[in-house]
Order: C-alpha cells, then sequence, then structure tokens
C-alpha cells in the first residue's frame, strides 16, 4: 500500500446521536477511520461500542448524524443501495453468530448465495478456500459449529466475514472467551489478513494485549462520545481518570511488558 493511501478516510461520522428512549448512548460523536489500519475501540460497560458499530453497518438508524463508508452516505439508503455498501464489509459478531444447522462451508457459502448466482463447485472451492485463509483444515468444513471448539468456531465466523473479499472487517470482541494463546494467535491472525489483503479492520475490545499488539490506533468512547483517538502512547499521555486507570492500570501494564519482551 503506498503511503498516500494511508491517509484516505474509509468510515466517517460526524455529530451521531443514538438514544433508545430516554436514554442518550451518543451525543454528537466524531469518529474517521483511515485505509488500512486496525482501530480497536474501547469503553466502559455501557458507552455504546456495540451501538456504534451497528449505526455503521445499518443495523441501527441513527437519531441524527452522519455517516459515510467508501465517501458514500450509509444513512438513509435505499434497500439497493444498502445491499451494494455490504458486499464491501464483513462483520464477525462476538458469538461467531453462525447458523447451527449449516455445516462450516455452508455457513461461508451463504452470502455467496446472497449476491452471487455460482454453480456448486465453485461455492465449493471458495469456502475451501476461505476456510484455509483463516488457518482451519479443510475438515472442518462438513462440521456443524456444534463440534467445533471456541476458538474454531471464531475462525470459522472469520472465514464467513471473508467470504466476500471485504475491504472492511468489523470485529466484535474477537478474542473473547479464548484462552491466552488462541487470543493471541487469533490476533496474529488478523493482522496477517490486514497486510495480505489490504483489509481496513475496525475492532471492538476490551483485550489490553490485542490493543498493544496489532491497533495501529484506539478511539475511546467516554461520556456518550469519542473522548480521544490517538495510539497507545499518545493514550497513556491523556490526562483522563478512566484512560490513565485502563491503560496504566495493572493488565494494562502487563499487557505493554508483553509486547516489550516480544519485540525484544
Amino acid at each position: 500500500m503506498r503511503a498516500d493511501d494511508r491517509s484516505e478516510t474509509v468510515i466517517s461520522v460526524k455529530g451521531l446521536r443514538n438514544s433508545f428512549g430516554a436514554q442518550v448512548v451518543h451525543e454528537n460523536l466524531d469518529l474517521e477511520v483511515k485505509r488500512g489500519e486496525i482501530i480497536g475501540i474501547v469503553g466502559g460497560s455501557g458507552t455504546g461500542k456495540s451501538v456504534l458499530m451497528r449505526s455503521i453497518v445499518g443495523l441501527k438508524t441513527p437519531d441524527a448524524g452522519e455517516i459515510t463508508v467508501f465517501g458514500q452516505n450509509a444513512v438513509d439508503q435505499t434497500l439497493e443501495e444498502a445491499t451494494e455498501m455490504r458486499r464491501h464489509w464483513g462483520v464477525l459478531f462476538q458469538s461467531g453468530a453462525l447458523f447451527s444447522g449449516l455445516t462450516v462451508a455452508e455457513n461461508i457459502q451463504v452470502p455467496l448465495r446472497e449476491f452471487y448466482r455460482l454453480d456448486d463447485e465453485l461455492m465449493n472451492e471458495i469456502a475451501a478456500f476461505k476456510i484455509a485463509l483463516v488457518g482451519l483444515g479443510p475438515e472442518a468444513g462438513p462440521k456443524y459449529p456444534s463440534e467445533l471448539s471456541g476458538g474454531m468456531r471464531k475462525r470459522a465466523g472469520l472465514a464467513r466475514s471473508l467470504a466476500l473479499d471485504p475491504q472492511l472487517l468489523f470485529l466484535d470482541e474477537p478474542t473473547a472467551g479464548l484462552d491466552p494463546i488462541g487470543a493471541a494467535a487469533f490476533d496474529e491472525l488478523i493482522k496477517s489478513l490486514r497486510d495480505s489483503l489490504d483489509l481496513t479492520v475496525f475492532i471492538i475490545t476490551h483485550d489490553l494485549d490485542t490493543l498493544y499488539a496489532i491497533c495501529d490506533r484506539v478511539a475511546v468512547l467516554a461520556d456518550k462520545h469519542v473522548l480521544k483517538v490517538g495510539t497507545i502512547p499518545e493514550l497513556l499521555e491523556f490526562d483522563h481518570p478512566w484512560v490513565q486507570e485502563y491503560f496504566r492500570g495493572p493488565r494494562g501494564r502487563a499487557a505493554a511488558d508483553s509486547v516489550a519482551e516480544g519485540r525484544s
């Protein structure tokens, strides 16, 4: 990727307002995501991290504000416009959201069937390729989600999110429930896929190891808006109680030490 590509804005959120009845979750929220970056979204419970993601991908209509993705309006779209835009991104929800009655290969084929008319042989080849791409063996294809470990389900869900060769990837707590070794391997997989597939990655996470290991920038949600966006060193210098407690607390120091040891 050329250096000037990194300055291209892929997601732009301006003046976002989200509420549920009398509860206001976001007020005047602004955020920009650059092409090719891995951006982490953090914040305390109830700050609306998942609501922000759902607003961007069109699952939640905001009360006010502007959202553009790849320069196109992502709010108040026609059905045809929304369908076309969905072809350019993939989403991995926290649980994996695999269809329990379909095999891994069949799950991966769901978006292919939605958008294209392909013969079965080609769809089987595409599913096999995506399965290999996320580090699963060919034996995973005919298995059902219930026959997989938690880590394998995450990778199967990731394979489905990559079915349409997206440019943008949304991940909601991708390492939740994984053991430290599995979580570290998943982080490295995401970073490798970003580099090899030229992806832009939007990660909601509370995993400090993930933030330190693979995120180029981190956006902190607090007080109903994005409080600060920056690199980890920049956030460490940001004078806000929650930010300081989060990044300079025992777990934050442990994550920083782990990354430092890995680089030494």
